[in-house]
């Protein structure tokens, strides 16, 4: 019906993910939002890091509820449909029987992608007033019979439409936060920015629900100006919507089902404990796991296990606060690096801030991106996919100083090993001990093992490492199991 306005392009968009063959049905979050656009002006932003499934949500929900075209043929099979008869107990129990049909294209959805703007623009105010002209354009085209003022903003023209009409709108905003990464945005815009977020969705009666998804948490400026109206879910705090982003052990185990039954892949070339290995490791506050699903469907799809991750933008930055080894963070970093989990206290990061001034807000913008996870008041790095980024960053940061010496000395500590060059393997032991000392504890056992990690740092790259693992009558320290045909390695009692 329209760009934004009752968008068929939603419709296709997730018709096409429901018809890929590693599709997860997560319709149920339905049952979450359907008694929040029944009450009405309520407000909801879910934050996750990149390749989280955020746009597939953003775009389901547009299907079910626009009006732009009929979606029985989508959602009539899904889990909306079984779990409708059960919308959120919470409600009560003369609620309980409410249909999901009665809900399905009955709303006036306006669906915005920030990342993908209808015009291509290089500023500020251009890339407002390309997203005001096409709603404005879509609701003079679906409400005719309004008598229009001209000149006037967005949220005026709906609030004439709800005043004379009574329609309300489900406002669907996607990457909310992606135009604070955009070059020519100023510190001035984003704060128009927020305002212009403030102005279109607080205090406003013509909205049911404003569904907003991006990486960053809502920035607050002031209790005055802010649109503190949103309530914030994050991955690290909030439990009600993480089974909905992301994919769960159960949700994994399915789609490795439809792996192994996929008569098209001939020869099979990643285990479910590779899966395990390299993208699990995130966790709710109660302590479920969650993997990156983008990872795990492009392995799955792709028929190999490696690193699909791309760091780019945020992660450039932080990584320059690290360099810098602000409250010493190089020591924390080379501690995750070696399996270690840090404490850290995670704040809310604030989406305009990429001026961090303590170790707690870098870990913090980190948590947000995906880069580490956070769990029971500490930080560490979750999977092989994330830790082979950092050792990426170890190995490139000569600022980094010690830690990029015993990284880059890796490479000549395996083959010693390898070739059972003992005198070579203490030369480079001893060195990274001596180089150690002013900021590890000598005989620290964990600052050890993060030593004997960093120089074997090369070694990841065709080892799985264990540690503590039981042999014979105790325990080794660590053993490289080979993912290639190369010899074995252990290492016993480096205490």
């Amino acid at each position: 019906m329209g760009f934004y306005l009752n968008s068929t392009q939603v419709f296709s968009l997730y018709e096409s993910e429901t018809k890929k063959p590693y599709f997860i049905d997560k319709t149920e979050i339905l049952s979450k939002l359907i008694p929040l656009v029944e009450e009405g002006n309520n407000h909801i932003c879910i934050t996750r890091p990149r390749r989280f499934g955020k746009s597939v949500m953003a775009a389901m929900i547009g299907a079910f509820f626009g009006k732009g075209i009929d979606s029985s043929g989508i959602f009539d099979s899904l889990m909306i449909a079984k779990v409708s008869s059960k919308i959120d107990s919470d409600i009560g129990e003369k609620d309980k029987t409410l249909n999901y049909k009665k809900y399905m294209n009955q709303h006036n959805v306006i669906y915005i992608s920030f990342i993908n703007p209808a015009n291509l623009n290089d500023s500020y105010d251009d890339f407002i007033k390309s997203i005001e002209m096409f709603i404005t354009r879509d609701l003079r085209k679906s409400f005719p019979e309004v008598d229009y003022w001209e000149g006037l903003s967005v949220p005026d023209y709906l609030g004439m439409i709800h005043e004379e009409t009574k329609e309300r709108f489900i406002l669907v905003f996607d990457e909310w936060d992606c135009i604070f990464h955009k070059d020519y945005v100023t510190d001035n815009d984003r704060k128009r920015f927020i305002n212009w977020l403030a102005a279109l969705t607080k205090d406003k009666g013509y909205i049911s629900l404003s569904y907003m998804t991006g990486i960053l948490p809502i920035a607050k400026y002031s209790s005055g100006s802010t649109i503190n109206n949103f309530d914030e879910y994050t991955m690290a705090t909030d439990d009600k919507f993480n089974k909905f982003f992301g994919f769960t052990e159960a949700e994994v185990d399915e789609l490795y089902r439809r792996y192994e039954s996929n008569v098209n892949v001939k020869d099979r070339y990643v285990s479910r404990e590779d899966l395990e290995y390299w993208y699990d490791g995130y966790q709710t506050p109660s302590s479920e796991r969650i993997y990156n699903p983008r990872s795990v469907v492009y392995a799955l799809e792709r028929n190999r296990i490696r690193n699909y991750w791309t760091a780019t933008g945020p992660y450039s930055e932080i990584a320059t606060y690290i360099v810098n080894d602000m409250d010493d963070i190089k020591k924390d970093v080379a501690l995750m690096v070696a399996g270690e989990s840090i404490p850290a206290d995670v704040e809310e990061f604030a989406a305009t801030s990429m001026h961090l001034n303590t170790k707690d807000e870098i870990f913090s913008a980190m948590v947000v991106y995906g880069f580490l996870n956070y769990q029971d008041g500490k930080v560490r790095i979750p999977n092989k996919e994330l830790m082979d980024e950092f050792s990426k960053t170890i190995r490139k940061k000569k600022e980094l100083g010690y830690i990029y010496n015993l990284a880059n000395a890796s490479t000549s500590m395996l083959q010693a090993t390898l070739h059972g060059d003992t005198k070579t393997m203490e030369e480079i032991l001893q060195y990274a001990h001596d180089t150690e000392t002013p900021l590890l504890s000598y005989n620290n056992e964990t600052e050890l093992t993060a030593i004997v990690n960093l120089v074997y740092l090369a070694a990841r790259d065709i080892y799985y490492v264990e540690r503590e693992d039981k042999a014979g009558r105790g325990y080794v320290d660590f053993i490289f199991y080979p993912e290639k045909k190369v010899m074995m390695v252990s290492f016993w009692n480096l205490r």
